[in-house]
């Protein structure tokens, strides 16, 4: 597993007992952390410090955490968790357009957040991770190679990284139009009945012939269940 300290976090939310209570709890999982009280000292933090994760809040005096979110992806590679008080689907799909990575509406469970970071983690910082355990399964990017209960698949370069997507995310919907642009790219011009042509490979390799560990949901996506 990735070692705490080597991951840098930036805390951007104008209320102090927010910044306070989150950057306490982080320091002592590991993390290294700094914090902002508004968006441009946020946008300043992130030129200086250079986190891999940004947990942002959305609504903010002056520049609001939308503003910020994209200034931030145009930056360079980095996760955001954008926070809000807010629980509406627009606000939840403005935020991700943006680039956002996830979101949490408050109040909020801290052993969730951790969660989420480390679900960023392995899903954009890979290479720090070495080897990762997750349920059943075993990815180690850096020999682009997943087990499956001790069994090594063997998987197509596009097959492992749908797979691999997929576990990290485990228990979340994902629509195929979302896996289209996580794995084959934003510019990729094909149709999203390729994904269903790759889950049924991955499925047949799996030997889950029940769809147990792949569900479709029907009009969503998929959803990896794990034991």
């Amino acid at each position: 597993m990735y070692q705490p300290e080597e991951i840098r976090i930036l805390i951007v939310d104008d209320e102090p007992s927010i910044l306070k209570f989150l950057s306490l709890g982080l320091r002592n999982e590991g993390y290294q952390v700094m914090t902002a009280e508004d968006g441009l000292s946020g946008v300043n933090a992130a030129q200086e410090f250079e986190p891999h994760i940004v947990i942002l809040d959305v609504m903010m005096p002056g520049m609001d955490g939308y503003e910020v979110c994209k200034l931030l992806k145009d930056i360079g590679n980095v996760a955001i968790i954008m926070l809000t008080a807010k629980d509406e689907v627009e606000d939840r799909v403005k935020g991700l357009n943006l680039g956002a990575d996830d979101y949490m509406s408050k109040p909020f469970s801290f052993q969730e957040l951790l969660a989420r970071i480390q679900a960023r983690i392995r899903n954009q910082f890979p290479h720090m991770m070495g080897d990762v355990q997750v349920g059943p399964f075993r990815i180690d990017d850096r020999r682009k190679e997943i087990r499956y209960e001790q069994r090594v698949l063997s998987l197509s370069a596009t097959e492992y990284e749908l797979l691999k997507y997929m576990v990290v995310n485990h228990g979340l919907v994902l629509s195929k139009a979302t896996i289209l642009d996580k794995v084959w790219g934003y510019d990729f011009g094909g149709q999203e009945n390729i994904v269903e042509v790759y889950v049924r490979s991955i499925r047949e390799k799996l030997e889950d012939r029940e769809h147990q560990l792949i569900r479709t949901i029907r009009g969503a996506g998929y959803r990896v269940d794990l034991p």
